[in-house]
């Protein structure tokens, strides 16, 4: 039971993530297509940056605590890539250069679902296979 529970936190961690990041991306089209101004569109995006790399962090720190070592291994390379950005003070979007860095930022976040998508249906894959062993 407690296996399902720690997949159920994953589950939900990770459409957590997903909606940051469909979040961002949308702010994103915005901000390509005119509808908002890059001040506006940079402020959006920065609140939600650091709660991403957090809940990022709980997820891979919750997959090595409960032994779940293959989504571990496979959450570690987006958490040091994560803490990289933030040491290096490049998480967050600049206001004046938001336009010349849009083709980039929509193509990281982009990568990133893609990554988040397959490490979901991992994810929904074992916690319905810890049903079913029960």
């Amino acid at each position: 039971m407690g296996d399902l529970f720690a997949w159920l936190i994953s589950f939900f961690l990770l459409i957590a993530i997903l909606g940051i990041l469909l979040y961002q991306l949308m702010c994103l089209a915005d901000l390509e297509y005119d509808y908002i101004n890059p001040y506006d569109s940079a402020s959006q995006i920065n609140k939600v940056v650091f709660p991403e790399y957090i809940t990022e962090g709980v997820l891979c720190f919750l997959h090595l605590i409960t032994g779940h070592w293959v989504l571990f291994l496979l959450c570690l390379p987006s958490s040091c890539y994560n803490a990289k950005l933030y040491s290096e003070r490049r998480h967050l979007v600049d206001v004046t250069e938001i336009f010349n860095q849009l083709p980039w930022e929509k193509k990281r976040r982009l990568y990133k679902l893609g990554y988040l998508v397959i490490i979901l249906a991992l994810s929904i894959f074992w916690m319905i296979w810890s049903i079913v062993d029960e």
